[in-house]
């Protein structure tokens, strides 16, 4: 599908392997402890929210990323050189604008790639983009980036995989190295992969990033109640869930669960006929894993992937690393 001439947004072919929001929900809430993929929570609504999120007092990850980003694009571009930038998980490429800025202070032109499951949040950021830079291509694609990670759309050489917003954390100790694996497979020899990614500190700080006074992460949680309700026929209250988020110290991850205030059942049709809860009874809808310096360097040179240079943010907060894949991958 063609917006305009210089935005195109396609959906992503699937590679057999990615699995349906009926076969997740079926497993996920089926299971003694159940659970919910968080690439759920991504309608328009849930987008929305997830911007609101951003803009919190409490929610520092966006913040100091962007301001990594804004000190350290130009150099940055200097080094990779990108003939086309391909992001991850794109959402509304606020942040990645700071790399086209740098393209054009330096006189560079390049193609941006960005890669989502919402198309029309990929239309609406394509359309702002081009707005700002004329010169911008916008190759967009709509579909699960994990599905396609050791397959993704092709591109203009040297390319530059990006993957920001700390959602490397959204990966269980096995599905992240094995993500970026597959992802370091897609990477030639004169390609570059930056990744931004949350640090281990103060589980108070880190509590209060995800509960909010303002309640926008309640909201943003419960919205995939809503997802399955619209998506698949379910009949879940959500005002029969509360958001419950904290720390797990010895996990070093944010937790968030949809709690049952009551004991109450749903219907899923064609899917489970019947998903009962008891009182307090949860669903862990999401995982953020916060990493210590030795974390991020094991991470990635365990999964063929060099760091050439690490931006961290004050206090070891946040970082943006930009990598080269290895010679001999691991």
């Amino acid at each position: 599908m063609i917006d305009s001439p210089s935005v195109q947004v396609r959906a992503l072919p699937r590679r057999g392997v990615a699995r349906t929001l009926a076969e997740d929900v079926r497993d996920g809430l089926g299971a003694a402890r159940k659970y919910l993929p968080s690439k759920y929570f991504y309608d328009a609504r849930g987008s929305e929210l997830f911007d609101r999120i951003c803009a919190t007092p409490e929610y520092y990850p966006t913040r100091t990323e962007n301001r990594l980003l804004e000190r350290h694009a130009g150099e940055i571009i200097a080094r990779a050189t990108p003939a086309s930038i391909l992001e991850l998980g794109a959402g509304s490429a606020a942040k990645t604008e700071h790399l086209f800025q740098a393209c054009e202070y330096a006189g560079r032109r390049c193609v941006y790639q960005p890669l989502d499951v919402d198309g029309q949040m990929i239309r609406q950021a394509g359309a702002r983009l081009v707005g700002r830079f004329r010169w911008l291509e916008v190759d967009g694609w709509a579909g699960d980036f994990v599905d396609a990670a050791g397959r993704l759309p092709p591109g203009a050489r040297p390319r530059m995989i990006v993957f920001l917003g700390g959602t490397l954390g959204n990966f269980d100790e096995h599905q992240a190295p094995a993500l970026l694996r597959a992802l370091r497979s897609s990477l030639s020899g004169g390609d570059w992969f930056l990744l931004g990614v949350d640090r281990v500190k103060d589980p108070a700080v880190l509590d209060a990033a995800y509960n909010d006074a303002a309640g926008v992460t309640a909201a943003f949680n419960l919205n995939i109640l809503r997802v399955i309700n619209r998506k698949l026929g379910a009949d879940f209250d959500p005002a029969g869930f509360a958001h419950h988020a904290f720390f797990d110290i010895d996990k070093r991850r944010i937790e968030m669960h949809l709690r049952s205030l009551r004991k109450q059942r749903a219907t899923i049709p064609g899917v489970l006929p019947e998903v009962h809860f008891g009182v307090g009874e949860s669903i862990l809808t999401e995982i953020s894993r916060k990493f210590t310096g030795p974390d991020l360097e094991a991470l990635l040179r365990g999964a063929g992937l060099s760091p050439v240079v690490h931006y961290e943010a004050p206090g070891a907060y946040y970082s943006l690393l930009l990598c080269r894949p290895a010679v001999s991958p691991a």
